[in-house]
């Protein structure tokens, strides 16, 4: 049986996977103030250029799209 407690304790405890949320917490602060609440009202923030490939968190580098368009993206 696997022990999710601790393997999630492990991923999300690495400097690096907190820096990465904390980028992902600004950029949907950041889409809200320029959209408002109400347009974000289920849906994910999305970065077009992923920031794994170099993208940031500028303005035009974000959209909200439907959970499921941005969950079916590879």
């Amino acid at each position: 049986m696997r022990d999710y407690y601790h393997a999630n304790k492990e991923k999300f405890n690495n400097p690096s996977e907190r820096a990465k949320r904390a980028m992902r917490n600004r950029a949907r602060r950041k889409l809200t103030k320029e959209l408002g609440k109400a347009a974000l009202k289920g849906k994910d923030v999305d970065h077009k250029r992923p920031l794994k490939s170099g993208g940031g968190n500028g303005i035009k580098n974000l959209r909200a799209i439907l959970p499921s368009t941005n969950r079916a993206r590879k």
